[in-house]
């Protein structure tokens, strides 16, 4: 291509333009224009000069349509830019003047302070330091690596067009201060990281136009202070919770931004990005992050207040103890505190009456007893024995408050024992009634509603068996029978709304929810639980969750849904042989405990997961 004096040249098509492109611009496939482009034309004046604003270089988008991927420009310019031919693969610079490198081989075309670089295999290192404009197109390599253009510490101008970059580093653009124009497009860029504009503090001008971005990372626009246009046209975005900054972002900005549409999910494809209502992300989500791990086994767990300290108290069969741990508000962990000999607990039920701490030892074998704390020696010290002809096999103990009088219950699983109450009496438990004689009890739960106390006894042998207080005879009285679960290992029970609900866990079979119907508990779901012997429903910062355990696979959560109206899985846990769950607010820490019989005892944390972070 020969220029003659006063002629005017015909710009053709940039090949890696979008379709029908003819403006000098059009190479970038964006609305963002340097001023270095504004009304100008690609032609050579009468000196055969490519256009350029003062004191600036000549246009790289006409650079590239006339250079068309340096291939066979002969010839060389006149006065004061002239093109400088090298090879960017062995870096062997060819002379002046003469006919450039064949077409497809890396190269880069030079003035003073431009550069343009096609099938580059690298970022080119050997550039002189005061270029200020670098064109890299169908470059050969996939990732722009940290520091990569720290070498051209003076650029104002980096178009970065159709090249197969795929990943770009976190400080991929350190040390380019003065870099005021942008253009990563036509790339297969399918994610950013959040520090990839890092630095760049004089950018003004952003385009990520017709990349394969799916979403951006909160706060990636943050560093650039001065951002006055951006383009993202031409991706596909999920309009997920990933992208719901974006939404916040758009609506409070100054930089002015290019109509963006979704494509995916359905219900939002082809929507603006800029008219997504916030109301429709639901972003908020909670999870159980494993918080400690105790390096025993342990059958019950009990969480208790004692002189503004919280505690727990741990049934260990094989460390033949009751074990006490202290809550560290410091180190907010669970320390080692105090134990009570205890070779078969089963159960360790700490009670505070009248400011005094007790606690309520049940053994398979060797007797039950109730401990006090004696705050002077600072230990356990045994107060009473519990009659072994009257509670043979304890399996739960259920302490509660009836009218201002303290009880605790024990459920007994032996086939010749008895279910027994005991009531606290000046100075120590005396037995008060015989429930349920000769049926295997296995748990009991404690139920104050409507003014009315109950308690439900759960049996291997029978059905649930519903006992409601008499204030006449201070008794409890048999009421009825749980007919929908013959067979329940455990009884639990919870309200949602106005409603009382049961949770009943089966060994075979599948754990059942009922509801009390006024007259009587009709089921509203089944729940599969083989090998379960643990079920609790608990309540966490107004989420309602169900923790169903099982003896031969993972620990199910399940998260209440208000409008079903019924629990929907939410969550495995890694439990070995769970025996109990226990919810306990520790400060601004919310624990699940799950004491395994066969493996360690685990401390679950409940936590906020914001998705949209």
């Amino acid at each position: 291509m020969r220029v003659r004096k006063g002629s005017k040249d015909t710009v053709p098509a940039d090949p890696g333009g979008p379709a029908g492109s003819s403006s000098p611009a059009a190479v970038s496939g964006t609305r963002i224009t340097p001023p270095l482009c504004a009304g100008q034309s690609c032609a050579r004046d009468r000196r055969g000069r490519l256009p350029s604003c003062p004191g600036l270089p000549p246009n790289p988008h006409c650079l590239l349509s006339h250079k068309l991927a340096c291939g066979g420009l002969h010839g060389h310019l006149d006065g004061q830019w002239q093109d400088n031919y090298f090879d960017v693969s062995d870096s062997r610079k060819d002379s002046p003047g003469l006919p450039g490198p064949r077409f497809g081989k890396p190269c880069c075309s030079c003035t003073r302070d431009t550069a343009f670089c096609v099938d580059s295999k690298a970022v080119p290192r050997n550039l002189p330091s005061e270029v200020i404009s670098l064109t890299l197109v169908n470059a050969a390599f996939s990732e722009i690596q940290d520091g990569a253009f720290s070498h051209l510490p003076l650029l104002q101008f980096l178009l970065l067009n159709s090249n197969k970059f795929t990943l770009i580093g976190d400080n991929a653009f350190t040390g380019l201060s003065h870099l005021q124009y942008l253009f990563i497009e036509n790339n297969d860029i399918w994610a950013l990281s959040k520090f990839t504009f890092r630095g760049l503090k004089s950018l003004t001008h952003l385009s990520l136009a017709n990349n394969n971005l799916q979403t951006l990372p909160r706060d990636i626009f943050r560093p650039l202070d001065i951002l006055s246009d951006l383009d993202l046209r031409g991706n596909s975005l999920n309009c997920d919770c990933k992208v719901k900054w974006l939404v916040e972002w758009l609506a409070h900005t100054n930089t002015t931004v290019a109509p963006i549409y979704c494509a995916s999910p359905p219900r939002f494809q082809e929507h603006k990005v800029q008219d997504l209502p916030l109301r429709e992300f639901d972003c908020i989500t909670t999870d159980f992050v494993l918080y400690q791990t105790l390096s025993f086994p342990a059958v019950s767990a009990e969480p208790f207040l004692y002189s503004s300290d919280l505690y727990l108290a741990l049934a260990q069969p094989g460390a033949s103890a009751c074990t006490v741990l202290k809550w560290d508000y410091v180190e907010r962990q669970l320390r080692d505190y105090d134990r009570i000999p205890a070779p078969s607990a089963v159960h360790c039920k700490p009670m505070v009456v009248d400011s005094q701490l007790y606690m309520v030892v049940a053994q398979l074998f060797g007797g039950s007893y109730i401990y006090h704390w004696d705050p002077n020696t600072t230990r356990f010290t045994k107060l009473q024995d519990i009659d072994p002809q009257r509670v043979r096999k304890p399996n739960d103990l259920e302490a509660f408050r009836i009218d201002g009088d303290w009880y605790f219950a024990v459920a007994d699983s032996s086939k010749a024992g008895a279910t027994s109450l005991y009531r606290w009496h000046q100075n120590g438990f005396y037995s008060h009634q015989a429930l349920h004689a000769w049926h295997r009890d296995t748990d009991l739960e404690f139920v104050d509603g409507e003014g009315k106390p109950r308690l439900i006894v759960s049996s291997s042998s029978q059905a649930p068996v519903i006992y409601q207080w008499s204030r006449t005879q201070k008794q409890f009285v048999a009421q009825g029978e749980v007919t929908q679960v013959p067979d329940a290992q455990a009884v639990k029970h919870f309200r949602a709304g106005r409603d009382s609900y049961l949770c009943l866990s089966r060994y075979i079979g599948d754990s059942k929810i009922l509801r009390w119907e006024g007259t009587r508990f009709s089921e509203v779901q089944a729940l599969p639980s083989r090998g379960s012997l643990a079920m609790q429903p608990f309540l966490v910062g107004g989420r309602r969750y169900l923790a169903l355990g099982s003896d031969f696979s993972f620990t199910q959560i399940y998260q209440w849904d208000e409008g079903r109206q019924k629990f929907v899985r939410f969550q495995e846990l890694a439990v070995q042989a769970p025996r109990a769950f226990c919810y306990m607010p520790a400060g601004d820490a919310q624990l699940l405990l799950a004491p395994s019989f066969k493996g360690q005892t685990l401390v679950y944390r409940h936590i906020v997961v914001d998705l949209s972070a």
